[in-house]
This record gives structure tokens, sequence and C-alpha cells, in this order.
């Protein structure tokens, strides 16, 4: 499993690092500094799942009851010529599709946590008519690069912290957010079609593309439209909206069918339960090594090399400052939202660098943390070409959040 590789290669690059520093700096606390970070990693992960566990818990009974009532299984059914030729071998009108698609779903909302129950549930769904449990099928592949790529209709969380640091126009990233990652997610979509010989012309998956294509061109008309001051207000009505009429529509038609709606909720509760524990040794192990990482200086070495490269290259760097929240988010996201909380208190958030790390933070998910989570969930130890898949589309973000952030900021 690659995840395997890149854990070993970060763990002896740290060990590299913080040895060099000893030698060369004469640092005799670089060692204790190292321990301490990989202390602090640990109790830290396990703080993440347990905030995680209420989460899950909830959103698990709530899937449970959207399973039961024959919601999710409506939702399968229109979605379902469009994605059995994207994933061929999910069965017609299988529960996993209304899993991938409620996933999504959260994740074009910019509910991060939210999405993850909903995700997890869906690879366990997939896993169950997977033939090869410690292999990741081509479904799974395709399901977990296109949730890592993260294509966010409404970034909730970025504008917060806009707000929080008294932006001009906390919500002047929404724009260049959804281009971001509606490219990350097409890139990641035909890196994965391209390995999988899906054909993305086949008339199905094209009208379905074309539509989506239309969608978020429609979608960016609309809010260009709109006063700067209303567009944070229909963006957090939308992505509210939206969510409340999910979990609605599911008690009504339990209720419908005559369905004990709060045992079902607790049944699904502890499946909820169950599976933030599954995943603590996965996120723990992951978040330590990257720490270890950090802590030995091997990112800032690597951060100060790129810096000096496009220096070296005379091309413009006023976009270089944002750079480090980039290079940090395949790896960690609280630590890309450090380094994008430091940024803007340190350069402003209206800022051209304090609105591409913004940009940055909004865009693709963490692609190691998923890749560990989500396989980790239902004991997937080859991931094959996902982590590959997924670094594409994180490269294609860092480039298109660059390119927009020059259009709308330049």
């Amino acid at each position: 499993m690659i995840l395997n590789y890149i854990w070993i290669a970060l763990f002896l690059l740290s060990m590299v690092f913080g040895l060099g520093q000893w030698i060369i700096t004469g640092d005799q606390q670089i060692f204790s500094l190292m321990f301490k970070s990989l202390m602090d990693m640990s109790k830290t992960g396990f703080e993440i799942a347990l905030g995680l566990t209420g989460i899950l818990t909830f959103w698990m009974g709530m899937m449970r009851v959207g399973e039961v009532s024959g919601a999710i299984q409506k939702v399968a059914n229109l979605i379902d010529p469009f994605f059995r030729k994207l994933f061929p071998e999910v069965p017609k009108g299988h529960p996993a599709i209304g899993s991938m698609m409620l996933n999504l779903s959260a994740n074009m909302l910019g509910l991060g946590d939210a999405a993850t129950p909903m995700g997890l549930k869906a690879m366990k769904e997939l896993q169950d008519i997977n033939p090869d449990k410690e292999t990741a099928s081509n479904a799974q592949i395709m399901f977990l690069v296109l949730n890592a790529a993260g294509f966010t209709l409404v970034p909730i969380t970025v504008i917060m912290y806009r707000l929080q640091f008294k932006a001009a126009n906390p919500s002047d990233v929404f724009i260049p957010i959804l281009i971001t990652t509606f490219s990350a997610a097409l890139a990641g979509l035909i890196a994965v079609s391209i390995k999988q010989r899906i054909n993305l012309f086949n008339r199905t998956l094209f009208i379905g593309l074309l539509s989506l294509c239309l969608f978020v061109a429609g979608l960016i008309y609309f809010f260009l439209s709109l006063e700067k001051s209303q567009m944070q207000v229909y963006s957090n009505l939308f992505a509210s909206i939206v969510v409340f009429a999910i979990m609605t529509s599911f008690i009504l038609m339990a209720l419908w069918k005559k369905i004990s709606v709060f045992e079902v909720f607790i049944e699904g509760a502890k499946e909820g339960f169950n599976t933030a524990v599954r995943i603590i040794p996965y996120l723990v192990a992951i978040l330590c090594v990257i720490a270890l990482f950090r802590s030995s200086g091997g990112f800032d070495f690597i951060m100060n090399g790129v810096i000096a490269l496009f220096n070296y290259s005379g091309l413009p760097t006023d976009f270089v400052p944002a750079l480090p929240t980039a290079l940090m988010k395949p790896l960690s996201g609280s630590g890309a939202r450090g380094m994008m909380l430091e940024l803007l208190e340190q350069q402003g958030p209206d800022s051209f660098a304090g609105r591409l790390a913004c940009i940055f933070q909004g865009s693709v998910d963490t692609t190691l943390y998923i890749v560990a989570v989500y396989f980790g969930s239902v004991g997937v130890k080859n991931s094959r070409y996902a982590v590959g898949c997924g670094l594409i589309a994180d490269l294609v973000s860092v480039i298109t959040a660059i390119t927009v952030a020059y259009l709308f900021f330049g």
C-alpha cells in the first residue's frame, strides 16, 4: 500500500532532518522537540477522533433513518443512470449510490464533518461488494478521489474565518474556490477514468458532466450578480436549507411508512460510534508522522527550497507566502488551517497572499487523511493508485487557485 511507503518515508526523513539539524546547528533540543510533538499529536489525534464520534453518531443515525425510510434509495434511483456508468462495478439500485451522492452533496455544501459519516457509510457499502477485501476496488478509488477533490459550492468555514479577521468582503473568495474545487474534481475524475478505462464521452456521462458544468456556470453567474453583502447571506442560507430539507424528508418518509424513527436512529448511531472507534488508530498514525516531519524541520526545508526556486526564476512571487498552506493541505488539514490563519494575521485577509491562502484552504480535502481514514475504516490495505490520482487533483487545484487569484485579485 502506497500509504505504508509514505508513512515510512516521512518517518525516516524526519530522523534524517532531525539529525542534520543537530549536526549543523548543534541544537541539542531538536529530538526532545520532535518527541514532544509526537506525544502532543497523539493526544490531539485522539481528541479529533473523539470530537468526530459525536458527529459520526448523529449522522450515521440520520443516515440509517434515510435508508430504512427509502429516501436514500429514491436518491439512488434518480442518479443511478449516471453513477452506473461512473461506477460500473456497483449493481443497479445499490444503497452505496445514495450514500455516495449524499456524501458528495455534503462536501459541496462545505459540511466537512457532516460529510465524513456519509462517506464512511458509502465506503462500507462498497466494501460489501468488493471481492478482495484488502485491496481497494475501482469503485472505492473513484469515490475516494472525488471525495478528496472536495468540490465545494458553499465554502462556509473559510468565509467564517475571513469574517473573524474582519475582511472587507468575507465572501469574495467564494467564486474562486468554486472554480478551483470544480477543476480539481474534474481532474481527479479524468485521472481515475483513464486508469479504469471509463469512456467519459459515453452519452450518459457526457450529458451528465455537461449539465454539471452548466449548473456551475449558472451558479457563478447568479452569485456574481448579487451584491457583495448578499453573497454570504445567500450562500449560508442555501447550505442550511438543503441540510434541514434532507433531514426532514428522511423523518417524514419514515413517519409515512410508520417506522419507529427514534429506534432506527439509535441503531444507526451505534454503528457510527463503532466506526469512530475503528478509525482512531489510522487517524493517530498519519497525524503523528506528519507532526514529526514538521517538527524535524523537513517541511520548512522543502518549503524554503520551493520559495528560493520561484524567487530565482524571476516569475511573480507575491503568491509564494501562501504556498505553505497549499503544500500542507494534502498532509494535514489542521496544519494548513494554522498556516492560513498565521498568514491572515501577518498580512491581513484582504492581501493577495491572504486571499490565495483562503482559496487553498477552501479547496481539495486532505488526501492522505482521507485515504487513511476511509480505507482504514473498512480494512483496505492496498490503496493502489488512489493516492496518485488524489495528488493529481491537488496539483490541479494549486495551479487553478493561483490562476484565478490573479484573475480576481491580481
